[in-house]
């Protein structure tokens, strides 16, 4: 709504008084501070869209070598192969579950081959898969923050363009002595397009914030779900071997 209020106003410049928008122009025209506001938010715009695409990747990753490494370590460990299954997680480095299961794995041998009591294997494997946990959540976190950032701040500095736009406004009405559309649109135009800028930059990192936190949240039930799976098995395994 906001943009339709904008794009209004500036086909109301053009029309009245024969006045033309061109970019390159009103970029010459721009203030300093109104510059330096527009390539601001240019970098907050370049980091946004990097973490994009590096938060794509490594998401898309995650999620096809984990569809692989999921019923490949399922079968070693049906067979009770668990170096197979140590050696199946260490291929699908990029698995967020691959992370989270060969922590456990490990842990549950090495105190299988310091022959402690199964209870403390348990608990042993379950800690070092609440450490891989947290461990894989801040690696699939890194960068989403700062999107939240971007989209709660870049309004407020297209706002500060906003400001001094108006203000340069003004300025040329006190200085052209007139009160007419072509003494303010100068300044005018230059408030619509920071805050525009604002606008763009912050609209799509709010968007992309929110599905990288849908998306991590899912991740986490996964790893939950693993995680349990793989503690009912260590249990299952103890029992049989006391047995």
């Amino acid at each position: 709504m906001l943009l339709q209020v904008q794009v209004w106003a500036l086909w109301l410049l053009q029309e009245s008084e024969g006045i033309s928008f061109d970019p390159r122009s009103v970029w010459g025209n721009m203030g300093t501070l109104a510059k330096i506001v527009v390539f601001v938010l240019f970098i907050m715009s370049a980091w946004s869209i990097g973490v994009m695409i590096d938060r794509l990747i490594a998401f898309s990753a995650a999620r096809k070598q984990s569809r692989q490494f999921a019923p490949a370590v399922a079968g070693a460990l049906r067979e009770g192969k668990l170096d197979e299954a140590i050696k199946i997680a260490d291929r699908y480095n990029k698995s967020h579950l691959a992370k989270v299961v060969v922590a456990g794995l490990q842990e549950f041998k090495a105190h299988q081959l310091s022959n402690e009591i199964s209870g403390e294997e348990i608990e042993a494997s379950r800690r070092a898969l609440e450490r891989a946990q947290a461990i894989v959540h801040a690696e699939l976190k890194r960068g989403v923050s700062s999107l939240a950032t971007i989209g709660s701040t870049g309004p407020f500095v297209g706002l500060f363009g906003t400001v001094v736009g108006i203000m340069n406004a003004f300025q040329s009405i006190s200085t052209s002595k007139s009160t007419g559309i072509g003494a303010v649109a100068g300044g005018i135009s230059e408030a619509l397009i920071t805050t525009a800028v604002g606008l763009f930059v912050a609209i799509p990192a709010v968007w992309m914030f929110n599905y990288f936190t849908n998306r991590i949240e899912a991740f986490d039930v996964e790893m939950d779900n693993s995680s349990s799976e793989l503690i009912d098995y260590f249990l299952k395994r103890s029992q049989r071997v006391a047995k």
